[in-house]
């Protein structure tokens, strides 16, 4: 049975990730890549669906864990009253092939450890053909996949598991490194994990050495960039939303996606996060993997593609699997892939406008593409789609997709004025103020003082927290304050942000799920542009406060239980932490910097003179 969703940690190569509990059970690992199937699934299922559990025997052991230093090396303190130990647990990076190591070193007295080693691929519906080698290793192969186990510890078969238990003493290690390969290609080699080890913290400790600071936060924003830096698929440059799937946003419930994709909708925020910290090479990648994702037709844009860009991500079923708290259906792909949504236009065109205002790029390669994609937006801007939050209860004219629309044109308008790009600079100022007067006349309710979820309707929303962010309104505007203040008063729930209300919002499914962590920080930003500071601290203080141990966030806080729900860890809760934080920090904020406030500001200032 899994542990609750606050108790993994995470340790990856930058193509994979494993999720480690604190009973030292590896219950979740997709190889070769995040969105491989899992051959240790015990996160979604029972321990049959394979998992690799290594613990101390004594029941009363006490464990404390920590990420070694800024690196995504994990380190667990074991004590017992006969000693004490650490076990070290780390993907290497910049080594041939993929490795899981787990090493324990015994620090006084002597510790007594058993493991357990359950293989099953497919998401935990394949038992492998499991064979002691004459060098004493294990390997498992079924289909393509073959993991390979070396260590001195003599693993024996029991049932269709297998075990060994063994002992740590004062000064010495016990190694233990699983491999992946490819069945019909020769056996991974082996590594020396130790040599590994320091390779791996020099690697980590290199790249956190770019940071630029957060002020106050700088620990809090490191730990989030480094999670973040987790999640990039170091080969394209595409990062993942999450490294799981079907992590429910409510127990028991069936709002259950698989989220080891990449998404459009993240695309500024994103490269915003990276630029400002300092990491501009991980952010150029980013709007590369952008680029070569688009190319194609504009209309065959999708919202999601795969890590390398793949354009096909079939939805389905694993119904094996009982779920993670019993939470069906447990998913494998995203449908999603399928909808229209138009807010990705405007975070693809915000998204290169950026890059190229923050001298990300210099060029003016990507501008054609941008042409299309307004060309093509211009046809479809009045239908109406699945919004932000992929519903499944049919389309609909929802307000932020609407102001996503404008964002587009808006973005390239400033292309024009500000880059010196050729393209039909009046033409797109006529229809960015046509989409403007018709969000403004269908999207905003008088009654409630607030923009709404869709056109007519009278369900408030809170992606309509960037409205300013975005630069539609200022945030001086009442319509913005108002909107800001309704969602306070209705979406809150524990002082936290829900998306919407699902008992009054027909998505296509049943309702119930937790307070959106990325919402509530986004409550963060408009509290610090509304001049709200104070507020705006408290908030984040609190949100700070539900990170786990290691500092990770998952997508939701379910306030009833006091438990994460979602898929873990969430890149975009974790990209809107950092934003926040340097909203608070510093004089050149994220939500000043994508609104254009700044520049605004400049341009006033200099019109004194």
């Amino acid at each position: 049975m899994a542990l609750n969703i606050e108790d993994y940690a995470i340790v990856g190569d930058c193509e994979t990730a494993a999720l480690i509990g604190r009973d030292g059970s590896v219950d979740w690992l997709c190889w070769p890549r995040f969105d491989s199937p899992a051959c240790f699934a015990n996160l979604l299922g029972a321990r049959e669906n394979g998992r690799w559990l290594l613990e101390p025997t004594d029941p009363n052991a006490k464990a404390t864990r920590a990420y070694r230093g800024h690196t995504l090396i994990l380190e667990t303190t074991i004590e017992t009253e006969g000693g004490v130990a650490v076990v070290t647990e780390f993907m290497p990076t910049k080594i041939r092939g993929s490795h899981l190591v787990r090493l324990v070193r015994g620090v006084r007295g002597s510790v007594d450890f058993r493991t357990e080693l359950i293989i099953r691929y497919y998401y935990g519906s394949v038992m492998p053909w499991v064979r002691r080698q004459d060098d004493g290793s294990l390997q498992a192969v079924a289909g393509p996949d073959l993991l390979v186990l070396r260590t001195a510890v003599n693993l024996r078969p029991e049932g269709r598991t297998h075990v060994a238990e063994f002992s740590t003493v004062e000064g010495e290690s016990v190694a233990f490194t699983l491999s992946y390969g490819l069945s019909y290609q020769d056996a991974p080699r082996a590594i020396d994990p130790f040599k590994a080890l320091e390779q791996t913290e020099r690697t980590w400790l290199a790249w956190s050495a770019t940071f630029e600071g957060a002020g106050p936060w700088s620990e809090v924003v490191i730990r989030a960039l480094l999670t973040l830096r987790a999640l990039i698929f170091q080969p394209s440059g595409g990062i993942v939303a999450a490294p799981t799937t079907s992590l429910p946003e409510q127990l028991g419930g069936s709002r259950n996606w698989d989220y080891r994709f990449c998404w459009l909708r993240d695309a500024t925020f994103t490269l915003l996060a990276l630029m400002n910290a300092g990491y501009a090479n991980e952010a150029n990648k980013w709007r590369e993997w952008l680029i070569r994702a688009l190319g194609g037709e504009p209309e065959l844009v999708q919202i999601l593609y795969g890590i390398a860009g793949e354009r096909g991500i079939p939805e389905r079923t694993l119904p094996w699997l009982s779920g993670y708290a019993n939470s069906q259906p447990v998913r494998a792909g995203n449908a999603a892939a399928g909808q229209l949504q138009l807010d990705i236009y405007g975070e693809v065109l915000d998204a290169f406008y950026q890059s190229r205002k923050h001298r990300l790029v210099t060029d003016a390669a990507d501008w054609m593409l941008q042409c299309e994609l307004l060309k093509h937006l211009e046809t479809i801007w009045e239908q109406p789609d699945e919004g932000i939050w992929e519903v499944r209860g049919g389309r609909r004219h929802f307000t932020y997709s609407k102001i996503m629309v404008w964002v587009a044109f808006d973005r390239g308008v400033r292309s024009i004025e500000e880059f010196g790009f050729v393209g039909p600079l009046d033409h797109w100022r006529r229809l960015r103020q046509t989409i403007h007067d018709d969000i403004c006349q269908k999207g905003f309710d008088p009654e409630l003082g607030a923009f709404t979820q869709s056109y007519g309707a009278k369900e408030l929303d809170a992606s309509l927290l960037l409205i300013a962010l975005v630069g539609f309104l200022p945030p001086e505007d009442p319509r913005v304050r108002g909107t800001v203040e309704a969602i306070e008063r209705c979406l809150m729930v524990d002082g936290f942000v829900r998306r919407y209300d699902t008992r009054v919002v027909k998505d296509g499914l049943p309702a119930g799920e937790g307070a959106f962590l990325a919402c509530s920080f986004w409550l963060v930003d408009n509290l610090v542009l509304l001049g709200r500071s104070e507020d705006a601290r408290r908030l984040f203080a609190r949100l700070l406060a539900l990170r786990t141990d290691l500092g990770l966030l998952a997508e939701e806080y379910d306030p009833a239980t006091g438990r994460m729900v979602g898929n873990f860890p969430q890149a975009f809760s974790h990209i809107a932490l950092i934003n926040s934080a340097y909203n608070l920090a510093h004089a050149d904020k994220p939500c000043e910097q994508r609104s254009g406030a700044k520049s605004r500001e400049e341009e006033d200032s200099s019109a004194l003179f």
